[in-house]
């Protein structure tokens, strides 16, 4: 008995190359993800804070001008804003580059 619409093993062959690739891409756009610096900044850029894709904070840098102008709290601040930067282009990044899976990973 054949089905009609099918067309056999080799379509079905076909969509599991297609499925196994795009897994392979999906993984490779995460490493990708997780591997790029992405910086985020506060005040001006005087503070700035850089993480990889996975959000773990890589690097804080803050202007020595900072330092002797700031409380620690208005400081404290900053580098949360930097942070707060940083994770939300983190989250485009992955956005931009995993959307176009949707959802397979």
């Amino acid at each position: 008995m054949k089905f009609g619409g099918f067309g056999g093993g080799q379509n079905m062959q076909q969509l599991m190359k297609q499925a196994q690739k795009m897994q392979q891409d999906a993984l490779r756009a995460q490493e990708e993800i997780e591997q790029t610096q992405i910086e985020g900044s506060a005040s001006g850029g005087m503070v700035k804070v850089v993480i990889n894709g996975k959000k773990k904070p890589i690097s804080v840098s803050i202007a020595p001008e900072l330092l002797e102008d700031q409380d620690n709290e208005m400081l404290e601040d900053l580098v949360l804003a930097a942070m707060m930067d940083a994770s939300n282009k983190a989250d485009k990044l992955s956005a931009d580059k995993m959307g176009m899976f949707g959802g397979l990973m």
